[in-house]
């Protein structure tokens, strides 16, 4: 549990220095490209639809729910600019055996879809991959955390200050949003297998 906490907290704090980094090259808060025509809503709702759309990918599906979202001034409230953090927790059981698998789904699905990969950490328990959108409007975090559970986080830049509603995507699977969220509790005959994949035919395709 300790090793999972200490992981993420790891993540978030990296992510924030990148999006701080950013902001004092560009002299802007952080701006990207367009992000006056953007505001935490707008970014937010991007955000949803990428953790949406990157877990949907997944075959066979997994289970999901989403986490606690943050959101908050990125640049001391002083010029009216904010940022949003979405975070999502994969519920499926995915054996030591299957979790390369997924990874590589996952990968190649935000590559196919224009994102760059950032940082990849190879470690064989707790491995993690880093990318951000083609328009750096947001920036990911995969990272694989105790008992094999995923964690999916996605940081929006710092764009143009506004309220910000829960995510309205459904996940797959029942809803721990706002609730403490358990271990990875949903088998699955593909994922939770500890055989090891035999061949490419079995390999799920992005």
């Amino acid at each position: 549990m300790k090793k999972q906490l200490s992981v993420r907290a790891i993540s978030v704090a990296l992510t924030i220095l990148s999006v701080a980094s950013c902001g004092a090259s560009n002299g802007d808060s952080g701006n990207v490209k367009g992000s006056s025509k953007v505001d935490m809503q707008g970014a937010a709702d991007e955000a949803d639809k990428l953790i949406y759309q990157t877990l949907s990918t997944v075959k066979p599906p997994i289970q999901w729910t989403h986490d606690t979202s943050d959101d908050g001034s990125c640049d001391g409230g002083s010029s009216g600019y904010g940022d949003v953090t979405r975070r999502a927790v994969v519920m499926t059981k995915v054996s030591e055996a299957r979790r390369g698998a997924l990874i590589g789904i996952i990968e190649r699905y935000w590559k196919k879809n224009g994102h760059k990969i950032t940082d990849v950490n190879s470690d064989k328990e707790f491995p993690e991959v880093y990318a951000k959108s083609g328009d750096d409007l947001l920036q990911m975090s995969l990272i694989v955390g105790g008992e094999g559970q995923f964690f999916l986080d996605v940081q929006t830049a710092c764009v143009k200050k506004s309220d910000v509603t829960a995510p309205s995507t459904k996940a797959n699977g029942p809803s721990y949003y706002g609730k403490a969220i358990p271990r990875p509790n949903a088998n699955d005959a593909f994922w939770s297998s500890n055989a090891p994949i035999a061949s490419s035919t079995e390999t799920p395709k992005a």
